[in-house]
């Protein structure tokens, strides 16, 4: 479960890994950060610990992601009810386990190389002069709530367990006999005739009653009964509500700005290299005789059975070797010559030069007013919201403090706890967390200032709470008639579908049955599991059916909402030739990924069952608000 959420995940931190480690997160998923020694432990494996807060961050991560995908806000309580903290905390006690047993088997990647591997990351650049900024490495993490020694944890975990998947892994492949058996399935040809009952093959049910729909509105009460919704009272401190407001920008300040974020308007000096691993001097020295007689440098390096390590446009800082940094940049276009690096002896050959760029202040000028406004508008509604607290925490209510403070408010709602209005619209200007904490309030309740992100706060107060009800009936009678008519009719086709069907099976031919019907036979023909999906004209239901039943075999099936068709399969013949050489190869190859994962799983299985974790689920709910839930006796302490 955890990789398909990770799948939707956008955020820079999950952008940042799967980026460096797309093979191991491919196969192994997320491994959050592990910490020994914290008193609220989620989940425990061996040495390694996820807290609380830990848990609480992946569960965020994850329900954005689950948002993204949805299309729609969904709340801790919708998660919860659908297990996904449940998964997610015995996803995370598989990681926590296998990466404890990487750590007792002696799996631990140097500094090195962790070191090597961040400085690589794009996020941690600065993105002006295109060097790799410590302090914005720190501030970043700091963003999603990590230390830099907990990301350089997680990544050390994730380089083990990318050298483990490629010792497990290296030439697997699946036997041919089985995927000879998955490509004669696939490419099977098949012929089969169907018909569509029409809607005038039975009587057209009459007008519900009022009894009939009250019945059905009570056998769909769960469907029909709509969610509780609230009128808030909102004051905002934002930014962008002073954005146009006249800010008093001196030159002072503008030239105190220049001569702070000078390094990062300029642009420095870039450089296409490509750096070739040497053994010894004498290799090195024929690398370079055969890099100035303009043999391809990749094909160089594999007649060395090396790999040539290529910087396509990049400065001196997004060089991993220091040393051969500093001398790719002080040698000339062309010109290629051994460098003892870092690491090893390596030949550098310089391919282009792209020179740097130094912005004068004026040029600088429109960034720098831009930033102040910025950085003034920040401090103005940073200085409401305290206003605003003050006021409240004296005593005034929500809309006295604002007035008090010279904030404005706003009257929303009603609106759902998925942020939606009783037409099932979203409502504009809400995000989650507002909601969230809105709905966490009593009725006439008021929220503390709260930090909504990028420098904007909030304070809500509840004015009213609609409690969850049905629509009376009067209200929705169209859709709910012309629902119960639809289920009526769906159910008197079924009925004449499987009488037709009856009589098929006992020698009655598609023809005459259509006939009766008033439908017509529909014959299809060389269809395969492989070209299924090219049948457009034909209704997906009756495809698979079609694929799955026994040469001769009669069918009926709902095609449509109302819809059913009868069919049945004429003939079926084997595939072969050279699609089948070519199916062969391609189950074999998918085979193998098949086969390669589950061996992977199998691994971090007996990860987990070695160390043997333990989850406390109640905890797990309580770190994103919830209540614990009632336990079988036993699951808390042991994940499953």
């Amino acid at each position: 479960m955890l990789a398909a959420i990770r799948a939707f995940a956008k955020s820079w931190v999950a952008a940042v890994l799967i980026g460096l480690l797309i093979v191991s997160f491919a196969i192994f998923g997320i491994t959050d950060v592990f910490r020994a020694g914290n008193a609220n432990t989620v989940v425990k494996a061996g040495s390694r610990e996820v807290n609380t807060a830990e848990f609480k961050r992946a569960f965020d991560q994850m329900r954005t992601q689950l948002e993204q995908r949805a299309g729609q806000p969904i709340t801790a309580e919708m998660a919860a009810e659908n297990g996904f903290d449940k998964r997610l905390a015995d996803d995370l006690a598989l990681s926590a386990s296998f990466a404890e047993l990487m750590r007792k088997i002696g799996l631990h990647p140097s500094d090195k190389l962790i070191a090597g591997e961040i400085q690589k990351i794009q996020a941690f650049f600065d993105p002006v002069s295109g060097r790799f900024d410590r302090k914005q490495y720190q501030q970043r993490l700091g963003e999603n709530g990590l230390t830099p020694e907990e990301f350089e944890r997680e990544v050390r975990d994730q380089l083990a367990e990318q050298h483990v998947a490629a010792a497990l892994v290296n030439g697997v492949r699946a036997p041919r006999a089985y995927s000879a058996m998955a490509a004669v399935y696939v490419l099977e040809d098949r012929d089969f005739s169907y018909f569509m009952l029409p809607q005038s093959s039975v009587p057209a049910p009459a007008a519900p009653t009022d009894a009939q729909l009250t019945a059905f509105m009570n056998e769909n009460r769960e469907q029909l009964t709509r969610p509780e919704f609230r009128v808030l009272t909102v004051v905002r401190f934002s930014p962008a509500l002073n954005a146009n407001a006249p800010v008093n920008i001196t030159e002072d300040a503008l030239r105190k700005r220049y001569d702070y974020r000078k390094d990062t308007f300029s642009t420095p000096e870039r450089r296409t290299i490509v750096q070739i691993p040497a053994r010894d001097q004498a290799t090195a020295q024929q690398i370079v005789a055969r890099l100035g007689r303009g043999e391809d440098p990749a094909a160089v390096a594999r007649s060395l059975k090396v790999d040539a390590i290529n910087y396509a446009d990049k400065p001196q800082t997004a060089i991993a070797d220091r040393r051969i940094g500093q001398a790719a940049f002080q040698m000339p276009a062309g010109q290629a010559a051994p460098v003892q690096g870092e690491i090893g002896l390596a030949v550098v050959k310089v391919l282009a030069v792209t020179p740097g760029r130094s912005v004068s202040f004026e040029e600088a000028r429109p960034a720098l007013e831009a930033e102040l406004r910025r950085d003034a508008a920040a401090e103005h509604a940073y200085a409401l919201s305290q206003a605003y607290d003050e006021a409240h925490q004296a005593g005034a209510n929500l809309s006295e403090a604002a007035q008090k403070a010279g904030a404005p408010t706003v009257t929303i709602g009603p609106v759902s706890r998925d942020g939606r209005d009783p037409q099932g619209q979203p409502v504009a200007g809400l995000n989650q967390k507002l909601v969230d904490t809105a709905f966490g309030l009593p009725s006439g309740g008021e929220s503390e200032v709260t930090d909504a992100g990028e420098n904007e706060y909030f304070a809500v107060r509840v004015e009213r709470v609609i409690a969850p009800s049905m629509p009376p009936l009067a209200e929705i009678r169209p859709q709910l008639a012309q629902a119960w008519t639809g289920r009526e009719l769906a159910q008197r086709l079924e009925t004449r579908a499987n009488e037709l069907a009856a009589r098929a099976r006992k020698g009655e031919s598609l023809d005459a049955l259509a006939a009766s019907a008033g439908g017509r036979v529909v014959r299809v023909t060389n269809v395969s599991r492989q070209n299924a999906g090219q049948q457009q004209g034909t209704p997906q239901p009756v495809l698979g059916q079609a694929l799955s039943v026994k040469p001769g075999e009669v069918f009926s099936v709902r095609a449509a909402a109302t819809g059913f068709a009868i069919g049945k399969v004429d003939a079926v013949r084997p595939g072969g030739g050279p699609m089948l050489v070519q199916g062969v190869e391609l189950a074999r190859q998918q085979m193998t990924q098949t086969l390669i994962q589950e061996m992977i799983q199998s691994a971090r299985t007996g990860g987990r069952d070695k160390i043997k974790p333990k989850v406390n689920y109640d905890l797990a709910r309580s770190a994103i608000g919830l209540a614990p839930a009632s336990t079988p006796e036993g699951q808390k302490g042991s994940s499953k």
